[in-house]
């Protein structure tokens, strides 16, 4: 379905942002990611030595995934008719700062399950808003390179902190990392309150074409994301992709550690530095190409790398080499970070229902890759796991072809309003 727009547009309120919002914008993407981190991937850890077993630890991790995915739509919907997105950003801050000082007193199920709910709320939130305030601040025609440097400066949090998290925790304890997390908000509070509201076209935000300099109504939910045939399509495939993707890399270090434990961490960490480092250097040079070549070229790309990934983890096990084909998953990533909330932005344009849509995005993402592990987990136990990376794989080339066939070139599918 395409969306037609009114015939005359009146230019947006504001000519251009100031450089004294976008700045704190892009530090602000690192900053949560700072924050983010830090209730992620060491949870698992801190839970274990607290003396969880793997299967509560699971359930624990599980929940808080659940209530992002679960809660994705309904946070876009707010955060579509929010005129303060702002102060929705500086609310998952503070919630998530006390999910971390839950989880920094207690490690009883009473304490970790809410303090996961928190969690996933902000989660929500925090992801779909920023991208709002970035299109809110330089209109369609700017987002996709803005959006881009966003990405590379939130990539270049995760290995920050990924670092700066493993060191102290090496000195101080994983209970340290929690109360540096609720720490961190802090300096996100900060670069919060340096972005000028007045700078933020909430029309703009939430995907509509201003006319006469008035907001016009949102189209209906269920009109916008039903029965756009192209984006529905577009959300099979990005749940294909993640079901292919999800489980690639926790499989490879679950085989890696049965023949050396040891190796196992370090290796995990490396792998995901390279992803992020990769995501950060080249975000903003695909927000770019986005721009001038068009989306569905870096989204073949993107989504071609990965049956090839999956094939290659079937031929070697040398560590070198798989940390060097690590950089084809930070390819992808960073391609589809990037690139797929643009065809979203693109799709929903003149509909009022961007955050919307993007939050039905986050949903089918989080549901891709829960269902990636359980349908890798069942290849790698009845057929090893060279069947299960085939497996994977093959998911992976549906995808593409999915893609290639039936997703048309979304840049210029509707008219973009002068700025």
């Amino acid at each position: 379905m395409t969306v037609a727009g009114p015939t005359t547009i009146a230019p947006a309120t504001k000519a251009s942002p100031s450089p004294n919002s976008i700045r704190p914008l892009e530090w602000l993407n690192f900053l949560v990611a700072d924050v983010q981190t830090g209730v992620g991937p060491f949870l698992a850890a801190y839970l274990a030595a607290s003396h969880w077993n793997p299967r509560d630890t699971g359930f624990a991790l599980t929940l808080g995934g659940l209530v992002t995915v679960a809660a994705g739509p309904f946070a876009g919907g707010v955060i579509d008719r929010s005129n303060s997105k702002r102060t929705l950003i500086a609310f998952s801050l503070a919630i998530l700062a006390a999910g971390a000082l839950v989880l920094a007193f207690t490690t009883k199920w009473s304490g970790v399950a809410p303090a996961q709910v928190l969690i996933g709320l902000a989660g929500a939130i925090i992801g779909p808003a920023l991208a709002a305030i970035a299109l809110g601040m330089v209109g369609p025609s700017s987002f996709d390179r803005q959006f881009g440097r966003n990405q590379g400066f939130n990539s270049a949090g995760n290995v920050v902190t990924a670092l700066l998290l493993a060191g102290i925790s090496y000195l101080a304890g994983l209970r340290s990392i929690f109360f540096v997390t609720a720490a961190l908000t802090i300096p996100a509070f900060l670069v919060l309150k340096r972005i000028n509201p007045a700078d933020i076209d909430n029309n703009r935000a939430r995907g509509e074409r201003p006319t006469d300099g008035k907001s016009a109504a949102p189209e209906s939910w269920w009109r916008a994301l039903l029965t756009n045939r192209t984006f529905a399509l577009f959300l099979l495939c990005c749940f294909l992709f993640h079901l292919a993707n999800a489980a690639m890399l926790p499989e490879l270090g679950e085989m890696l550690a049965r023949g050396n434990a040891k190796l196992s961490a370090p290796f995990m960490s490396a792998c995901i530095i390279v992803t992020q480092l990769v995501i950060a250097a080249s975000a903003s040079w695909f927000g770019r190409m986005a721009s001038t070549r068009g989306r569905k070229p870096l989204l073949l790309v993107g989504f071609g790398v990965l049956p090839i990934r999956g094939v290659l983890y079937t031929l070697t096990h040398a560590t070198w080499a798989l940390i060097g084909i690590q950089l084809l998953d930070g390819v992808a990533n960073a391609i589809f970070v990037v690139v797929s909330i643009l065809v979203v932005a693109d799709l929903m344009r003149s509909t009022g229902r961007f955050n919307l849509a993007q939050g039905a995005l986050g949903t089918v993402v989080g549901l891709g890759a829960s269902a990636s592990n359980a349908f890798g987990g069942v290849l790698a136990h009845r057929y090893g796991f060279s069947a299960s990376f085939l497996g994977l794989a093959a998911v992976a080339l549906a995808a593409f072809l999915l893609l290639w066939l039936t997703i048309p070139e979304t840049k210029d599918a509707a008219p973009v309003p002068a700025k």
